[in-house]
């Protein structure tokens, strides 16, 4: 029954993207960062929804003409020569061609996503519908895996969903304090009290579910982000009071099992698992030396055959660390590239916060912004530990910013032709007040 239900309610959705091309990138967001349709059974879970999604998504774009005024940001640009510049990289990678090419076209796939999702974010509402479908999609792991780790009492691990990208407990806890600074800034920005309420709960929830992946890297990811949290808020005493009494009470609320595991953290060096990453690293780095244009290319840290030749002794293994990831595949120049991105994703949430500064109808922006910021630094300090470089919902999110960047722009341009436009003729008027008798 919720196969078919789940089939039918595709089906008209599909239709629904052809009409409004928007709806079907929410749609394709919903299928790539949620993988919702293996929540299902049967049939429904074998289906190509994402590519079935972006072909309707492209048929909308022609019959309703969307954009209707393509304007490409920095970030666009940057994210489309990212693609040639992995492409290239394939070309000449180490590995065998099915391995690689089967990385090079889902990774190829989700930039393409996302260019199609960036091109379309031209209303403040549309960003404001994909930031609710981004917390929709990881807060549904949030909320029930909170429900789960407290009827557990934290005696289990929470994991992500099945073959997916954040299947690992490492992925799904990063994914999950990612998603809490965007839960707020809905929160701060919803009109209803039972929203936001809601938002809350989730928020809290969320959290729990975090920490009961039991995942060490989580544990400092979290701290990073409860910093950032306290340093964003507008009213520091009460949000540091909440952020501390949260995490308090759900690191209290764990198991001492789980207690014994996050203690491991201060004698990393004991732990085969820290230290089988670590000579990881070494290989990929050893790589990116040896091959500084082009790196190993894709998933070269998987082949025992290739580590051996950079790396002798070490096991081929993931690299769990986004930074060697990238580095050790495809080499100093594209992930200089690569890098430029997350700075320029950066440098928008500062100019943002900066031309938004004493306009409050602006003001979504500026918290978007900085609760953005959190997000980020979930995701660059959590990543340390484990190997999602190319994660789909991270590259959402900073073509979520390069839109608000424009938007932002575009409204102050407006409001200074405005104020310029004003000037003569309120001085025209002055002229042509008759002179006191």
């Amino acid at each position: 029954m919720r196969d078919a239900i789940f089939m039918l309610l595709m089906g008209l959705l599909l239709l629904l993207a052809v009409a409004r091309p928007f709806v079907g990138v929410l749609l394709w967001s919903w299928v790539s960062f949620m993988s919702v349709h293996r929540l299902s059974w049967g049939m429904a879970t074998g289906q190509p929804w994402a590519i079935l999604t972006f072909g309707a998504t492209l048929v909308g774009c022609v019959i309703a003409r969307e954009p209707r005024q393509f304007r490409p940001t920095a970030m666009m640009v940057m994210l489309a020569v990212f693609a040639l510049a992995i492409t290239a990289t394939s070309f000449v990678a180490l590995n065998a061609p099915e391995v690689v090419w089967h990385k090079w076209d889902r990774t190829f796939k989700v930039i393409v996503g996302v260019l199609l999702t960036a091109a379309l974010l031209t209303e403040r509402w549309r960003i404001h519908a994909l930031v609710w479908l981004i917390v929709i999609a990881l807060g549904y792991f949030g909320v029930r895996g909170g429900i789960f780790t407290l009827a557990t009492g934290g005696g289990f691990m929470v994991l992500g969903p099945p073959d997916t990208t954040i299947a690992d407990r490492n992925h799904i806890a990063l994914a999950l304090l990612f998603a809490i600074p965007l839960m707020n800034w809905l929160r701060l920005h919803s009109k209803h009290n039972i929203v936001r309420i809601g938002l809350v709960a989730a928020m809290v929830l969320t959290l729990f579910a975090a920490i009961g992946t039991q995942s060490r890297g989580a544990l400092v990811a979290m701290a990073a982000v409860a910093v950032m949290l306290w340093l964003r808020s507008p009213k520091k005493a009460v949000s540091g009071i909440a952020i501390v009494l949260a995490v308090v009470a759900v690191v209290s609320f764990m198991p001492q099992s789980w207690v014994d595991r996050m203690s491991t953290i201060e004698t990393f060096e004991q732990d085969g698992s820290a230290t089988g990453r670590m000579r990881i690293w070494e290989a990929a780095w050893n790589m990116a030396v040896a091959r500084p244009f082009t790196g190993g290319g894709f998933r070269a840290v998987y082949s025992q055959e290739i580590v051996n030749t950079y790396a002798p002794g070490v096991t081929a293994r993931a690299t769990h660390n986004i930074y060697m990831e990238v580095l050790g595949e495809h080499g100093f120049l594209v992930f200089g590239l690569w890098l430029a991105m997350i700075g320029l994703g950066i440098f928008y949430t500062l100019r943002i916060v900066a031309i938004a500064r004493d306009r409050p109808d602006l003001a979504w922006a500026s918290d978007l912004a900085r609760m953005s910021q959190v997000s980020m630094v979930a995701y660059l300090v959590g990543g340390v530990f484990l190997s999602l470089a190319y994660w789909d919902v991270f590259w959402t999110l900073m073509v979520v910013l390069g839109a608000t960047h424009a938007i932002v722009r575009r409204e102050v341009r407006a409001a200074v032709s405005t104020n310029a436009a004003a000037v003569p003729t309120a001085l025209e008027n002055w002229r042509a007040k008759p002179l006191p008798s």
